[in-house]
């Protein structure tokens, strides 16, 4: 007899990534529901009932119900946030904390769930010093990095360091001319550095001298290496001066993958390295939440399957 319990798929409405993860688990007759917390309380309600036998209840979308005590697995991909526009500012905050606590408290909560990966696992991972440190200590080669609000240390760190970049500790996005941008990596020198610095946290790392980059994807059990080549300082600038090739990783990579996985609790990774000159592989990030799919369509790699056979909790 197949699995009655439903896969929970946490996303936006424009998700094509969810799309193709879906559409997977359709063709498995997996159940799904798929819903967006910022659908709250419009289109998406809860009834969550706390008892002497754990969490029960409902969550509930126009098309789908979920038993909370029987969801198999929950794939948190990238919701848009709680908004209530309807309502004045102190109002508006006052709803949108208690959804939060609410809602978000449920969906932290459920029984016996995979989750892929657990929302509160994901912002912990997101901040970037936990990640940097996290990977010295699983045993990544991490370039030098000065996270300061100080103009000082900022100048004093690209003057000992020479070639460095500056990268935003996290990107929230910019409109520039009713456009959405994000903030660059950009390589900086002590000249560039000036007072305005203090304003704010920034992040300085010493830029290796790289021949290549590396995007690694972490599912479950699987891990997909694939070589990224162009001659860009970062290749997420422009995707059509890249070329793909999947490799295997270097001895040591996989068990401080592991590691630096089972750290943060996940089990999903997108981790970003650059191949030096002399082939080391140096970490530069993980985002637990990273896009993955347009590596498949380049390369061939089965990494929609293996997230489905993760949501599955087929192995």
């Amino acid at each position: 007899m197949s699995d009655p319990r439903p896969v929970v798929v946490v996303t936006s409405l424009h998700d094509p990534t969810a799309d193709v993860v879906i559409s997977e688990l359709h063709d498995r007759d997996i159940p799904v529901v798929r819903l967006d917390s910022g659908d709250f309380p419009a289109s998406l309600s809860v009834e969550a009932e706390i008892t002497e036998h754990g969490l029960r209840g409902r969550l509930l979308t126009p098309t789908r119900t979920a038993d909370l005590a029987n969801i198999r697995s929950l794939y948190y991909r990238r919701p848009t946030g709680f908004a209530f526009p309807h309502l004045d500012e102190q109002d508006a905050r006052f709803a949108i904390t208690q959804a939060r606590y609410g809602l978000g408290g449920v969906l932290a909560s459920l029984p016996g769930c995979l989750y892929v990966n657990h929302p509160h696992r994901i912002g912990d991972a997101e901040f970037k010093p936990a990640g940097l440190t996290a990977a010295a200590e699983a045993g990544f080669l991490v370039p030098p990095t000065l996270i300061t609000s100080s103009p000082d240390a900022a100048r004093e760190f690209t003057k000992a360091h020479g070639s460095v970049i500056y990268k935003p500790l996290h990107n929230p996005v910019y409109r520039v001319d009713g456009v959405s941008s994000v903030v660059t990596v950009a390589e900086v020198s002590a000249a560039d550095i000036d007072d305005d610095i203090a304003g704010t946290a920034h992040l300085f790392q010493e830029r290796v001298p790289k021949v290549a980059d590396v995007r690694v994807t972490v599912i479950g059990a699987d891990v997909f290496c694939v070589r990224i080549d162009s001659d860009l300082l970062d290749w997420r600038t422009d995707y059509s001066r890249l070329t793909y090739t999947p490799v295997e990783a270097p001895p040591g990579v996989r068990p401080a993958l592991r590691r630096y996985m089972n750290c943060f609790r996940l089990v999903f990774g997108a981790f970003d390295f650059c191949v030096g000159q002399d082939g080391r592989w140096w970490f530069l990030e993980c985002n637990p939440s990273g896009q993955w799919y347009w590596l498949e369509t380049e390369t061939g790699l089965p990494m929609c399957a293996a997230l489905a056979d993760l949501l599955e909790r087929k192995t």
